[in-house]
């Protein structure tokens, strides 16, 4: 799981549509975001955690209220004020833009009401169209990063020893780990088998008139939802069909006045490029499908053609196959009574008798040929299987190759976009600032449709399901013998993942106790040596007497325990998933989210978890106070930087003590004066060229 940015609106602190974060990766894999205690560092860690699973951390205080303060006295009352966090993330290849909503009003008593918040989610194809997907969100977000492991990603540092200190946790870390690794899903395997088998056991009942009344009376229900969303997915088509002829009128001007001309045509065709560029990737992607679906079954044939030629080769050699003795010509030369080799052959002599016996092995002739042609054919789907993985490599390089060359494309556009923006004539940069205003009109317009899609694939699913059970007969002949055969399958399944389970649980839990001393070690002073139970529970224990003594961490090395042990799971389930895709989804990419992930570690701890924890996953997002950020920490992380961004906090308070950071020779607000009676908190990327 890749991210790539987030964005909110009326999320806690921070007022209306904020600019969007994008999120470092890469060589420099490392985000920073500083502000002072109270700025909104917690607030952005459960936006993560909220707009994914709609949970929230311990130190995040009064999560029942959501909405700005400053968006909700705003509007009038009882009229409702939207909330919304959007995350957008990439896996697999893919390109995912998640989106948690909820709306609340308030009443004339000052009273202030929720409603439930909505879940919903864009997929972005090669194409570059955003489609919704098949699985509902939720699904996909638990494939990627199951909700029972969130809080080793996403977590406050100060208290992330309480993950495994907690006696309430410790019962629940063996089965997320299990489900980290993959080992999670052999036990719902496991478990669905026990409850197949119990259904199976049972009779079926029919389907009775009342029922099918009930459900016709209910597919006309779902039919007009249906409609009705369908007439506003046509409104919602002409408003992006307005948007986009407008969009084309900016461009228009933009080229007209003259300045920057040379900068929106080199940006339209840019994007003509890109387009043409996403055309090209559909048609290799479609040629490789039909490459897999028509020759990837010879991928299996290799040891079949070896058996076969050795089943050949052993009947030859036993003479049970001839060379090629026709019966027909055997029988004509006992008849003629004469050999080929002029060799009288009489009745009842010897010669007679062994020409005779070739009667027998004449008669596999035919059987000869088929072998022949078998061989002939098997040697014909060895050279497909070649070209296969020829034509294989060549088209997964190209359309490697096409989706690199789109998203440097699309970092040109990016960069095109930042130069108009910052234009020296004022008009360009109005007219740039339009079009960025048009470009998020569109992208929520085509969330909402997504949205709307998303429910009417939901209502054609269910509309589907009544009429097959309105349809629905009963025949169950035989069906008592079946389900015994079926129960009999299901019983050899169960035992067998069950073995398989224990033998996975067993080597990777001493892989994993393995990884997490080599950490622990490199970043702590003391001798101790972190152990791992059968039930993943965490404790030190000192052998510098050769005798294994346990010994009280203090809450620094519990937090550099904790630290290890989430950098072991990390690396070691990015290995194994590698090794075992068969397991499940791939889940070798991880990021990682700290606020305050210093807490009260002394100097010496500072600097070592400062210097490991950009190694720790495949993106880092730090949330640091200035306290936290001065000396060993900022030395340390400041090469792993790629994304750097300040929280800045507006205190209404007339005799706010304001603050402000220097970073990279430049300094930046954390405390201001605000310009009204509201608190509320504005993100600023900090600039990294200087």
């Amino acid at each position: 799981m890749k991210l790539i940015s987030l964005r909110m609106r009326n999320f806690r602190q921070f007022y209306g549509i904020t600019p969007e974060i994008h999120f470092a990766s890469g060589s420099r894999n490392t985000t920073v975001i500083h502000g002072n205690n109270g700025a909104g560092k917690t607030t952005l860690l459960n936006c993560f955690t909220w707009v994914l699973y709609e949970r929230f951390t311990a130190a995040f205080a009064e999560p029942e209220m959501l909405i700005n303060k400053r968006a909700l006295y705003e509007a009038e009352v009882g009229t409702e004020v939207i909330c919304w966090v959007e995350l957008g993330f990439e896996r697999d290849g893919k390109t995912y833009r998640l989106k948690r909503q909820c709306f609340a009003h308030r009443d004339p008593h000052k009273h202030i009401t929720y409603s439930q918040a909505k879940l919903f989610m864009q997929l972005a194809g090669d194409d570059g169209l955003w489609h919704v997907p098949t699985q509902h969100p939720t699904d996909i977000i638990q494939g990627i990063l199951p909700e029972s492991l969130h809080q080793y990603f996403f977590f406050d540092g100060e208290r992330i020893e309480h993950i495994f200190r907690s006696s309430n946790r410790k019962s629940t870390i063996a089965e997320d780990t299990k489900a980290l690794l993959g080992v999670k899903v052999l036990d719902r395997g496991i478990e669905h088998l026990k409850k197949a088998k119990k259904t199976l056991q049972l009779e079926l009942k029919d389907v009775g008139d009342t029922q099918t009344q009930k459900l016709i009376r209910e597919q006309s229900k779902l039919e007009k939802e249906r409609d009705r969303l369908g007439q506003r997915q046509q409104e919602i088509q002409d408003a992006i069909a307005q948007q986009e002829t407008i969009k084309q009128a900016l461009d228009r001007q933009m080229i007209d006045l003259g300045g920057a001309k040379d900068f929106q045509q080199l940006k339209q065709k840019l994007e003509a490029q890109a387009v043409s560029d996403r055309a090209n990737l559909l048609t290799t992607k479609s040629e490789l499908k039909r490459l897999i679906s028509g020759r990837a079954h010879t991928v299996f044939t290799p040891p079949l053609i070896a058996k076969f030629r050795q089943l050949v080769i052993d009947l030859r050699s036993q003479g049970a196959l001839p060379s090629g003795v026709k019966k027909q010509f055997i029988q004509d030369l006992l008849q003629r009574q004469l050999c080929i080799c002029g060799t009288p052959l009489h009745p009842e002599t010897g010669t007679y008798e062994q020409v005779q016996q070739w009667l027998e092995k004449a008669g596999l002739a035919d059987i000869e040929e088929a072998v022949i042609r078998t061989e002939t054919q098997a040697a014909e789907i060895e050279q497909r299987l070649a070209d296969f993985w020829s034509n294989s490599d060549r088209l997964s390089s190209s359309l490697q190759q096409q989706r690199e060359n789109l998203a440097s494309l699309e970092n040109q556009l990016d960069d095109l976009r930042q130069k108009l923006r910052t234009y020296p004539d004022t008009d360009i940069q109005q007219l740039q600032h339009q079009l960025d205003r048009l470009e998020v009109t569109i992208r929520d317009l085509t969330l909402e449709q997504g949205a709307n899609q998303q429910q009417i694939a939901q209502l054609e699913i269910a509309l589907e399901g009544n009429q097959k059970q309105i349809q629905k007969h009963q025949q169950r002949a035989d069906r008592q013998a079946l389900i015994q055969r079926r129960i009999a399958a299901t019983t050899d399944a169960i035992a067998t993942l069950l073995e398989v389970r224990d033998r996975l649980e067993t080597q990777f839990r001493y892989s994993l106790e393995m990884r997490v001393q080599e950490i622990f070690s490199s970043i702590s002073f003391t001798p101790y040596i972190p152990r791992l139970n059968t039930d993943y529970e965490l404790s030190l224990v000192e052998n510098t007497s050769g005798i294994a003594f346990p010994v009280a961490a203090s809450t620094g090395e519990n937090q550099i325990l904790s630290l290890s042990f989430i950098g072991g799971i990390i690396d070691r389930v990015r290995q194994w998933s590698q090794r075992n895709t068969l397991m499940g989804p791939d889940s070798s990419t991880f990021p990682v989210v700290m606020d305050s992930p210093f807490g009260s570690l002394d100097e010496i701890y500072r600097r070592q978890v400062a210097h490991y924890i950009p190694e720790l996953a495949n993106q880092l997002v730090i949330l640091v106070t200035k306290t936290q950020w001065r000396g060993e920490v900022e030395n340390e992380v400041n090469p792993s930087i790629g994304k750097e961004y300040v929280l800045v906090y507006n205190s209404p308070k007339s005799d706010c003590e304001e603050d402000s950071l220097q970073l990279r020779d430049r300094v930046y607000p954390l405390v201001r004066r605000s310009q009204d009676e509201f608190e509320y908190t504005e993100i600023i990327e900090v600039s990294l060229s200087h």
